[in-house]
């Protein structure tokens, strides 16, 4: 018995010695599995699977940030992007529904754990993924920071994984998860140049991020799966299905309730997609003319040295904050009055130059041989022409290829919302077509701070690219002749209430350096041979009295003035500049007129006030360029003189008292009459042929000039009635102010304008210069008596 005990208690010790080795080779591989783990991450820190982000690229990841422009009341009026339309948006500013529905959908462990998720990871390799993946948030921005795509290579994938895991720990360490989370929405491609959550929401919505509500959120959160798959745009089923997806997993999470997952399951998709892009969007033409004025602010600012950066600022990669004077709301005003004038005007430009009514439309009173000359410039001048020159083709291929027809796309005001329509024609005729239109441009400033408020350039800049504003120079017509009678109350100290007599005036020959003698007509070859007030004579643009004034105060007087008043140009002193033969542009017109405005006070205007870089640091701030040109006695006379021409002369269609003898006015002008009754100071002008329409108005803190004309002088009206400026231009002055007083915001003034004290110039003409004084002197008398 004994002896078999023993055999049992030996058979007993030889199974236990058996078992050992296999807990001692568990637990060597389990320690070589850890220690194998440790090392590849260790080594994947090292770089041995490829580079890795220093410490200093973590904490400063570098992302191509767009340049971003800002109105003055806030609004974003566009970027400039190469590739990236980015613009970050700070955790702060991103509603909760977005940031639930992100957790919800994409990691729902997210504050819970340090940039790994194990049990998202173990998951992932049991089922192979078939249950969700393992890639948390952070993992996620390490992809898109410093990876790259994933590898279809197995080893590779494997080692990007590796490194993502190694990332997303450092990044914890590095950013709080708010940060993260930000990071993460502002790096992610939405497509359609929506780079990052701030241009997503604004494409897709219309919105800013804050304004987000939860089903749009979801549509946003729901694109981050692929956005390319889960495209609004292009498969709107798919994107509502996987919305809904989102939607469910808030409720899983309890982030919203079971009904509110209902209602909102139920709610239509409502896209309102606005691309960006530098040739849509408000203030086109505002834009390209700020990008050429970066262009030359950043070669006159060098940007601080730092290692591995650009030595220069790039506007389309540094994230710069351009800090406007445009208001988007006077913006939206200038643009919808431009849109509205000039379909009508345009219908009526069309049905009077048909072909069987003008043989040689869009042009007048030429021939054949100078209208060929006109197409052959246009042609040598066109973006076709230099294109294919520089492809290396020869002439005659050039040539031959402006008459081959070819499908394309133009302009055309009766298709909107865009305005365009496909169509085949040849190169030559689609230059033919676009001479066809009339152009127009407006600005608008307020005359004390020089801040330039609305910025129209041209019709439509995808198919008109010419800005009128400035790089279009034209004659100024009657517009000029305030500058005249400016210097002559300056000067020689004339009053509005002034008399001059409304017949033939001619200057002689070489008098002031004009050849021959010059003896102007009136714009209607009549003279009334009656006495006229200055302020009468200019109300009505009486050609004889502008006469009669330029060759008292001289023309060198005149030109030294509007050389102060901001019109820099070279001009001839002759007497018949006084009719408006110089050139200027609208932005050289409305600086120039704003000195009345301002109490004789020349504001240089200005469109920026400020200049950030990415971090909020100012790189630039403007300081105002200002000029005492008048003093305020003259400027208010000018003023006066000015306000005339909307109470009696070609300005007096504001008033809504104006009787028209035709219906021409009323069948071309949209939302005439006007009806204007508050204080109004402008001028009309018009040149030679009716080319050119112009209107300068002006309220006390408000000074906008718009012109009218074809891109030709020979494309014009044949009669004065369609071509004069009170017709061309002033009607988008005045829907444009009807707009703007609409918004009691804009705080656009209604009041007259400031009278100086102790005005010293005669305005009112109903009392002469002896009565004036009478006042005062009874004010003297009354003084002494003992009441």
């Amino acid at each position: 018995m004994a002896r078999t005990r023993k055999k049992a208690g030996g058979g007993k010790k030889k199974k236990q010695a058996s078992f050992w080795p296999f807990i001692k080779w568990f637990w060597i591989l389990f320690g070589a599995g850890i220690l194998a783990v440790f090392l590849t991450f260790l080594l994947a820190s090292w770089g041995v699977f490829g580079e890795m982000p220093t410490f200093e690229r973590l904490e400063n990841p570098q992302t191509n940030l767009a340049t971003e422009i800002i109105s003055s009341d806030g609004e974003t009026l566009g970027k400039f992007f190469l590739d990236d339309n980015r613009t970050d948006v700070p955790f702060d500013q991103l509603p909760d529904n977005l940031v639930n529905a992100l957790v919800a959908t994409e990691d729902a462990r997210y504050f819970d754990h340090s940039g790994i998720d194990a049990r998202g990871t173990i998951r992932a390799f049991v089922f192979l993924g078939t249950r969700g993946g393992a890639s948390t948030i952070s993992q996620q921005l390490a992809r898109q920071l410093f990876v790259g795509v994933r590898s279809n290579n197995l080893a590779e994938a494997i080692i990007q994984k590796i490194k993502e895991w190694v990332i997303a720990t450092r990044l914890e360490r590095n950013y709080t998860k708010e940060e993260i989370i930000a990071m993460y929405l502002n790096i992610y491609d939405f497509n359609y140049n929506a780079d990052g959550i701030r241009s997503a929401a604004r494409i897709y919505f219309g919105k800013e991020p804050r304004d987000l509500k939860t089903e749009e959120s979801a549509v946003l959160v729901g694109m981050l799966k692929n956005s390319s798959l889960y495209n609004p745009i292009r498969r709107e089923e798919l994107v509502l299905n996987r919305r809904n997806t989102v939607i469910a997993q808030m409720a899983k999470y309890d982030y919203i309730t079971d009904a509110d997952r209902d209602s909102l399951m139920a709610l239509k998709m409502d896209i309102n997609f606005n691309p960006e892009n530098h040739r849509e969007g408000p203030a086109t033409y505002f834009r390209m003319y700020l990008q050429g004025w970066l262009r030359d602010w950043i070669e006159e600012n060098p940007k601080p040295a730092r290692e591995g950066e650009r030595d220069k600022w790039n506007i389309y990669l540094d994230g710069l904050k351009v800090y406007t004077t445009i208001d988007s709301r006077m913006q939206e005003h200038a643009e919808s009055a431009v849109k509205e004038h000039m379909q009508n005007l345009q219908a009526e430009f069309f049905h009077q130059n048909t072909p069987d009514r003008n043989p040689t439309t869009p042009f007048l009173d030429l021939e054949s041989q100078q209208i060929n000359s006109i197409m052959e410039r246009a042609m040598k001048n066109s973006e076709r022409w230099r294109a294919m020159n520089r492809a290396g083709k020869t002439e005659e291929e050039i040539r031959q290829s402006f008459n081959e027809k070819t499908e394309m796309t133009v302009f055309d005001w009766n298709s909107p919302p865009v305005y365009e329509k496909d169509t085949v024609m040849t190169p030559m005729d689609s230059i033919r077509y676009y001479k066809t239109f009339l152009r127009a441009a407006m600005m608008s400033m307020e005359p004390q701070t020089g801040h330039v408020k609305a910025w129209v350039g041209g019709l439509n800049y995808r198919h008109f690219q010419y800005d009128n504003v400035i790089q279009g120079s034209r004659q100024a017509g009657s517009t000029f002749k305030p500058f005249v009678y400016a210097a002559a109350i300056d000067q020689l100290r004339r009053s509005p209430c002034d008399t001059k007599p409304d017949t033939q005036y001619c200057i002689e020959a070489g008098k002031h350096g004009n050849m021959e003698a010059w003896c102007p007509d009136n714009s209607d070859d009549k003279f009334s041979g009656r006495s006229l007030t200055l302020k009468e004579a200019l109300a009505n643009s009486v050609n004889s009295v502008t006469a009669q004034l330029i060759d008292e105060v001289g023309p060198k007087a005149v030109v030294t003035m509007v050389k102060d008043l901001g019109l820099n140009r070279d001009i001839l002193e002759v007497p018949a500049i006084a009719l408006g033969t110089p050139e200027f542009n609208v932005y050289e017109m409305v600086g120039a007129y704003g000195t009345f405005a301002n109490q004789g006070v020349y504001v240089k205007p200005v469109m920026v006030t400020r200049i950030e870089d990415r971090n909020g640091t100012v790189l630039y701030e403007y300081t105002p360029e200002t000029k005492d040109v008048l003093s305020k006695d003259v400027a208010y006379a000018m003023v006066d003189l000015l306000k005339g021409v909307t109470q009696s002369g070609s300005g007096v269609r504001l008033r809504g008292n104006y009787q028209t003898n035709t219906t021409v006015y009323k069948e071309i002008i949209t939302g005439y009459p006007y009806e204007f009754t508050n204080p109004i100071a402008g001028k009309t002008g018009t040149t030679q042929n009716n080319s050119d329409g112009w209107f300068m108005g002006m309220v006390p803190n408000l000074v906008t000039g718009v012109w009218v004309g074809g891109e030709d002088r020979s494309v014009h009206f044949r009669s004065i009635t369609y071509g004069q400026g009170a017709s061309m231009a002033l009607p988008i002055w005045a829907l444009y102010m009807r707009q703007n007083y609409e918004d009691p915001e804009l705080n656009v003034s209604k009041e007259d304008f400031e009278e100086p004290e102790d005005l010293s110039i005669r305005i009112d003409c109903s009392q002469t210069e002896e009565e004036l004084e009478e006042p005062d002197e009874l004010e003297d008398d009354l003084d002494d008596i003992d009441f």
